[in-house]
């Protein structure tokens, strides 16, 4: 066990990012609605675009069960807005956990040391925001979005 880590049942550590766009998002502003916590290790990579693109094709499914995604990586803001753009994500916030370097990750007991980035992994936070549902997938994994769709 991570010293930090985060498991079904505990309250989900707050935390504030930039967006894609350069806004501030705090996790505890989405209190009353379910969050799902996309991380993923890099922006740019095949597998991680997978993921953020069906979180972005599934914004509507998640809104009709009052659920918000959001995905995660130690990339820059700055990355993350060319990123979005290249793949056409307007609906799901691509967050910055970029400074402190992957602190957001480490504080939920999913950084990568020997890498420097996050695992792939998702949590759903129930509308109190208690984790209700966690999975660590393999770096070349892509998360299975029915699964997440399943759980909310």
């Amino acid at each position: 066990m991570a010293p930090n880590e985060v498991n079904v049942g505990d309250a989900a550590p707050d935390f504030t990012l930039k967006d894609h766009r350069g806004n501030d998002v705090t996790l505890s502003e989405f209190k009353g609605k379910q969050v799902v916590l996309g991380f993923h290790p890099l922006a740019w990579t095949g597998v991680c675009t997978l993921q953020m693109k069906d979180l972005e094709a599934n914004a509507d499914r998640m809104a009709k069960t009052n659920t918000v995604a959001l995905g995660i990586s130690v990339d820059s803001s700055f990355c993350k807005k060319a990123w979005a753009e290249s793949m056409g994500v307007e609906k799901t916030p691509l967050l910055a956990d970029f400074w402190p370097h992957g602190a957001v990750a480490a504080n939920y007991g999913i950084f990568r040391d020997a890498h420097g980035t996050s695992e792939r992994c998702v949590l759903i936070l129930d509308d109190t925001g208690k984790v209700k549902f966690k999975k660590i997938y393999p770096i070349p994994e892509r998360p299975d979005i029915e699964e997440i769709i399943a759980q909310l």
